[in-house]
This record gives structure tokens, sequence and C-alpha cells, in this order.
């Protein structure tokens, strides 16, 4: 017998946030009209819609040249993040040595950093990659780094009774009890080289083809053509949301519920 929809509990899931977001617009919608905003000053969700569908063309070009730079540097951080993760653990002295630089990645702000790196390299798409890719590496190597340390001892010391290798005990031990850790750090670190490929671009500035949402952000600011401002900061809004439940439903069929944090 199928479940009715309504009971379904993805479906009860997602209701909540639904409900909430819709009364939200439509509050900004009747306030909108109600006290009379002009469009240059706070627009409401019809003007900023249609503003969208307006400008669409452009707008998603440059959605697409920041969603290039995003996933790229989401893909070199999770490699570049797990591989020194996998370091850490093998050494307490590498560890030691080079984990405070990975703290300095994270604590400084990449707009400082961000001029500097678009200066010294001279592909500007190869910056941005850099910048959002020094933002997002830290979450992927601090909670790789304490999903592989977080291993029950007793099942250590069973290994090193069965004399098993550092690679045996890698694969078949630590790698799986980590997996947990590692997905949430992928839902973190997804989210924040969205956030870096967009702050990149202010600073970079950039215009024509290669252009990402940034610039047509602040092209609308020069031109105070609010509407479209708003409709580009809907799509970074969208895309960060679709990015953070791609990863989590990539950590679902991986995992389930076994080995989830969030869960346990």
């Amino acid at each position: 017998m199928k479940t009715p929809l309504i009971q379904d509990p993805r479906v009860q899931a997602a209701l909540p946030p639904l409900l909430v977001g819709i009364a939200v617009l439509s509050l900004w919608e009747v306030a909108c009209r109600g006290f009379a905003i002009p469009d240059y000053l706070f627009p409401a969700p019809s003007v900023i819609a249609a503003s969208l569908v307006q400008n669409g063309p452009d707008l998603m070009r440059a959605l697409w040249s920041t969603i290039r730079v995003t996933l790229i540097a989401f893909a070199l951080s999770t490699v570049l993040g797990t591989a020194v993760a996998f370091l850490f653990v093998q050494s307490r002295f590498i560890e030691r040595g080079f984990f405070p630089y990975a703290v300095m990645l994270q604590v400084t702000p990449v707009v400082a950093v961000a001029p500097l790196i678009i200066i010294l390299v001279r592909d500007t798409q190869i910056a941005l990659v850099i910048c959002a890719t020094i933002i997002a590496i830290f979450p992927v190597i601090s909670n790789t780094t304490v999903g592989l340390r977080s291993v029950d001892p007793g099942l250590v010391n069973l290994m090193r009774v069965y004399r098993a290798s550092r690679l045996q005990t890698l694969l078949r031990l630590r790698i799986p009890s980590a997996l947990g850790y590692f997905f949430a750090g992928l839902r973190i670190s997804s989210g924040l080289a969205l956030i870096g490929a967009v702050v990149a671009e202010f600073v970079a500035g950039t215009g024509g083809r290669s252009a990402g949402l940034a610039y047509e952000i602040l092209q609308a600011g020069f031109q105070l053509d609010i509407p479209r401002m708003f409709a580009a900061l809907s799509l970074i809004t969208a895309a960060g949301i679709l990015l953070f439940l791609a990863m989590s439903g990539l950590s679902r069929l991986a995992l389930g519920s076994w080995g989830d944090p969030e869960r346990a």
C-alpha cells in the first residue's frame, strides 16, 4: 500500500521551511505595495522575478561562470584537503608542523589576500579558483582529520594484534570511521567555495564573457538597477542551497543512517 504524499517523511520535513518562505515572501510583497516603497530602494518579490526573467540570459551566463569557479575550487579543496588529512593522521610531527598554517588560511580574510593573488596570477579565472579553494579547504582538512582520528582505540589495538600495516589500518578502519565527518566537511566546504568565488569576483571586478554574478551585482549597483541586483542575489542563494542539498543527498546515499555524526 502506497503512503500518501502528505505522510511522506521527506514531504513533512520540507513543508515547514516552504510555508515559512511563502509567508515571508507574501509579507514582503504586501509591505512593499502597502507602503508604496520605490523599486530603486527595496523591490517587491514580483518585481525581482520580472527582472530575473528580463535579464535571464545575462544572469544565467554569469551564474554558470560563478558555478564553474565554485565547482573547480570545491573539487580541488576536496582532493587536497583529504590528502593533507591523510598526512596529518600518519604523522603527529607533520600535523603539528603544518596544521597551524591551515588555520592561518582559514582565519585570514580572503578580501585581504585576493588582491595579491589576482596581481600575482595573470589568468583571472585561475586566481578566482585559488581564492575560493583557500576558503573551502579548511573544513575538509579539519573534519577529515577528526574523523580519521576518532576511531575506537580497541579496534586500533585489534589491528595491531593482527599486525595490520598502516595502509591496511587506514583503508579498513580509519576511512570507514571518518566517512560521516568527511561528508559533513563537504557540506560546509561547498557553501564556502561559493562564498569564496563570489568574494573573489567582487575583488577582481572582472567583466566580459567570464563575468560572474558578483560582477552583475556591481554593475546593477552602479546603474541603480536594484531589482537586477536582488535577482543576482537570489541566484547566489539558490545555488548555495542546491549545493548543500546535493552534498546532503550524496551523504545519505553513501552512508544512510550509518556513520553520520549528525544523526548520532
